[in-house]
């Protein structure tokens, strides 16, 4: 993950959520969960800062979006009680996944915070859509 590629990946999901009326702040980081660029909309939620980077930390960290993590720690999930400090489990964080030879790999992540849900959904999958046709 270089910081040019993930500029226009903020810069993609920046313009989803104008097309759909949000402000929302916007995180990448790399297979590490670390900050590799953040963007914050005027008028984005307090919340933004913090719940992008750690939806996208949080996508890194179990391979998988942060939707489907939620409904694996649902109330009879069988990650019940995952959410805490440092995941957060409802929608708006996208692994990003690359092949080396060896098979795919999580190389990073996008996180998303702002809108309704299926805002910070569609803003990340804006953001990975420049990731996967890079």
């Amino acid at each position: 993950m270089d910081l040019e590629l993930a500029l226009r990946m903020c810069e993609a999901a920046l313009r989803q959520a104008a097309r759909e009326g949000a402000s929302i702040s916007v995180a990448v980081v790399d297979e590490g969960g670390h900050l590799v660029s953040f963007q914050r909309m005027a008028g984005a939620r307090l919340a933004g800062p913090v719940l992008a980077p750690a939806k996208a930390y949080t996508a890194v960290a179990h391979g998988m979006t942060t939707a489907d993590l939620g409904r694996l720690a649902a109330p009879g999930g069988e990650l019940h009680g995952l959410a805490g400090d440092r995941f957060v489990c409802f929608g708006g964080g996208i692994p990003l996944w690359a092949d080396y030879g060896e098979g795919e790999c999580v190389v990073g992540g996008v996180g998303v915070s702002g809108g309704t849900v299926a805002q910070d959904v569609s803003c990340a999958e804006a953001a990975a859509s420049v990731w996967r046709t890079r």
